[in-house]
C-alpha cells in the first residue's frame, strides 16, 4: 500500500508539471524555461514535436548521468524521461490549455503556467522513487565536481539556453526570471508533500506492524 501511494502521488505530480510546461510553451512568445527553448528550437528546426525531443534529451541526459554517478537513477528517473514528453504532447493533443492571445492576459497565463511547473515538481520529487533526468544529471556532476548544486544548475542552464539561442528557440523576459518563480514554490511544496508521504509511510507500517503482531 506504501508504494502504491508513493506512485500515485509521483504520477499525479508528473501529470501536473507536463501539463504546466504545456502551459508556457503555448505561451513562448514571452519566453519559457532553458531546457524548453532547446525543445522547442528542435522541434521548429527539425520536426518530430516538443514532447518527443524532451524524451529524447532526457534520455541522453540519463546516459551520462549513467556513466557519472548510478546512484541518482532509479526507475522513476526512465518514466519521468518518458512520461512528461508524452504528457506534453498529449495536452497539446487535447487542445484544451490557454493560447496565447497577444495582451496583458498572457501574463497571468504563462506565471500560472510557472506555479503548475512548481506545483507538480515538488509533488512527483516528493515521492521519492527518483530524480528526473535533468536533476539526476546535474546532481551528478556536483558529486564529481565537487561544484556546488546552485553553481551547477546555472552553469548547466545557461549552456543549455544558449545553445537554445543559437537555434533561434523562443527567448525572452520570463526565461530570466523562470527560476525565481519556480523554485521558491517547488521547494515549498516539495517539503509540504514529502511530510505527508512521510506521515502516510509511517501510519501504514505502523498498521502492518499491528495487523502482524495481532
Amino acid at each position: 500500500m506504501i508504494n502504491i501511494f508513493r506512485w500515485s502521488i509521483y504520477f499525479i505530480g508528473v501529470m501536473i508539471f507536463s501539463m504546466g510546461i504545456t502551459i508556457t510553451v503555448n505561451m513562448q512568445h514571452l519566453g519559457i524555461h532553458p531546457w524548453d527553448v532547446l525543445n522547442v528550437a528542435l522541434f521548429d528546426l527539425i520536426g518530430l514535436s516538443i514532447g518527443v525531443w524532451a524524451i529524447i534529451i532526457s534520455f541522453v541526459l540519463i546516459i551520462i548521468s549513467w556513466i557519472l554517478d548510478k546512484s541518482y537513477i532509479k526507475i522513476g528517473t526512465f518514466l519521468n524521461a518518458l512520461l512528461v514528453g508524452i504528457f506534453v504532447d498529449f495536452y497539446m493533443w487535447l487542445d484544451f490549455l490557454p493560447k496565447a492571445s497577444g495582451n496583458w492576459i498572457d501574463i497571468v497565463v504563462i506565471v500560472a503556467g510557472i506555479v503548475v511547473m512548481g506545483l507538480g515538481g515538488g509533488i512527483y520529487n516528493s515521492a521519492g522513487v527518483g530524480s528526473g533526468p535533468r536533476d539526476g544529471f546535474m546532481l551528478s556532476i556536483s558529486d564529481k565536481t565537487g561544484a556546488s548544486i546552485g553553481r551547477v544548475r546555472i552553469i548547466t542552464e545557461s549552456a543549455v539556453l544558449l545553445l537554445g539561442l543559437a537555434l533561434s528557440g523562443p527567448v525572452f523576459i520570463f526565461t530570466f526570471v523562470f527560476t525565481f518563480i519556480q523554485s521558491p514554490i517547488f521547494e515549498r511544496t516539495y517539503v509540504q508533500m514529502q511530510r505527508v508521504v512521510k506521515r502516510v509511510s509511517l501510519t501504514r507500517g505502523q498498521y502492518s506492524n499491528s495487523s502482524y503482531l495481532g
